[in-house]
Parts: structure tokens; sequence; C-alpha cells
């Protein structure tokens, strides 16, 4: 990473919220009230309905439509990426937010989750923009309703060390925190993206007008395939901190296919 780290204090700091979930999320609430804790300038900018699995969608063919709930609180009728864009461009046009948080989603985004979640765009997205960004996400205890005490507890202090540290160009980080209390546990672990050890599941059935129709389901299991990850930081009770890079170019293979065609 790089070093150093010359961003002004986070208490002075523009603020964006937003999410996949939707305006009325009750991980959205979660992570306006931790960003209140931090900073003196909070914003919302969330879906006016749920938009998860809409990966980096964007709306070009149709207009958007902005509503005011209340001092520094809207809603857009598109996606979470919609969402950052018309925060930085149009909401907060006259001075762009210097942070962008996205969540706290409905359940985790690990592994393969990273290339469909709205969550992860939307932090994605400003990145693009040159703006710092985390998405956060709470795992629950399926089939209990999710509960955000581990977020409510650890997020503020873990987004306070995170503004601190060194802060490399076309970076954000990816944060999920555990369903569940383990005594002894629960520390900050950095590890990279998992793979699942399988994947989508599928159902088949037929609607109640006799049409047969199939349903792509969740994943079945956060077991992974490989070592140390974020689906093991989960399993071991610990937050899993992951760093993701906008650049997908495999250097690797870069180099061979420049050698390969000269």
């Amino acid at each position: 990473m790089a070093k150093g780290n010359s961003a002004p204090p986070l208490k002075r700091t523009r603020v964006l919220v937003t999410n996949d979930d939707g305006i009325n999320a009750p991980g959205l609430k979660v992570l306006t009230k931790l960003a209140k804790a931090l900073s003196d300038d909070v914003w919302v900018v969330a879906p006016e309905s749920e938009q998860s699995a809409m990966s980096h969608a964007m709306t070009l063919r149709r207009p958007l439509y902005v509503r005011k709930y209340g001092p520094r609180r809207f809603s857009v009728d598109g996606t979470p990426t919609d969402c950052v864009l018309v925060a930085v461009h149009h909401v907060l046009k006259d001075y762009r937010p210097g942070l962008v948080l996205s969540g706290i989603n409905n359940g985790g985004n690990l592994a393969e989750d990273m290339s469909y979640s709205g969550t992860v765009s939307a932090a994605k997205e400003a990145t693009f923009l040159g703006i710092r960004a985390v998405a956060l996400s709470q795992l629950g205890d399926w089939p209990n309703a999710i509960a955000y005490d581990p977020a409510e507890e650890h997020g503020a202090k873990l987004l306070d060390r995170l503004w601190r540290a060194p802060w490399p160009r076309d970076v954000l980080f990816n944060v999920n925190f555990p369903a569940k209390d383990t005594p002894g546990r629960r520390k900050i672990r950095v590890s990279p993206q998992g793979r699942r050890a399988s994947g989508t599941s599928m159902s088949e059935g037929t609607d109640p007008n006799g049409r047969k129709y199939v349903w792509i389901g969740s994943f079945p299991s956060d077991e992974g395939r490989e070592g140390d990850s974020d689906l093991k930081a989960i399993l071991d009770g610990d937050i899993a901190l992951t760093p993701l890079h906008l650049d997908m170019t495999h250097q690797p293979s870069l180099k061979r296919l420049q050698e390969h065609f000269p």
C-alpha cells in the first residue's frame, strides 16, 4: 500500500451513505448512525427500492427521479451506481464527498458475491470518481433475521482506523461482519477474496398459470475451496477486510501475450 495519509480529519469530511437494499433498509439506518458518529457532514442518497445483485448497472434509457425525504436524505429510482453518480454530480455537485460508505448490506458480500453486488459496485463507482469508498455487509444466522449488532459494535472503530490507514489510488475496501460473537475472537482479518467450493443453485417449478420457470438461487455454502480468504475469516468468526483494485488486468498474462504478439 501507499505510504502516508494526507486525508483531512474524518470529523470534517463529507460522507455519502448509500446501499443496494433501498432507502428504508435497516442496514442503511445503522450505517448512517455510524457515519454520524464519525463525521458532522453526512448525506444519504440511496435507491428508492431494493436493487440487490444489480452489480454495476447504470440507467441510461430513461430519466431518473430524485425524491427528498428530509435534510440530507434522498432516494433515486435507479441502481446503486446511479445513486453515487446522482449524489456526486447533482445533489452534492457544489461540494463532493470525501468518503462513500455503501451498506450495510443485508447479508454477506464474500468471494464471488463481489461481482454481482450492488453494495460493492456503489463503492466501486465512487472509487472510479476518485473518492475513497468502503462497502460493508452484515452476515446473518439463517433462517433467523439478520442482527446488526456486530456491525454496530465494531463498525465505527473499523472505519476510523481505515480512514487513517494508507489508502492507495484506485483501491476500495470490502468489509463483512460475521453473524455471531465468538468468545475470544472478533478481530479484523485482512483477507484476500475467496472462491466458494460450489456455485449458484437453480430450482425449477410451475407458476399458478401453469408456466414452467427456473429460479436462480443463492450460493448454498460459504465453505471456501482455497486457504485463507474472506470466507475463512467469516467462518472463524472474524471481521473480513478485503482491499479491491479497479484494474482487472492480469499482469502475468499481459506480459506473456505481449511476447506472443510482438
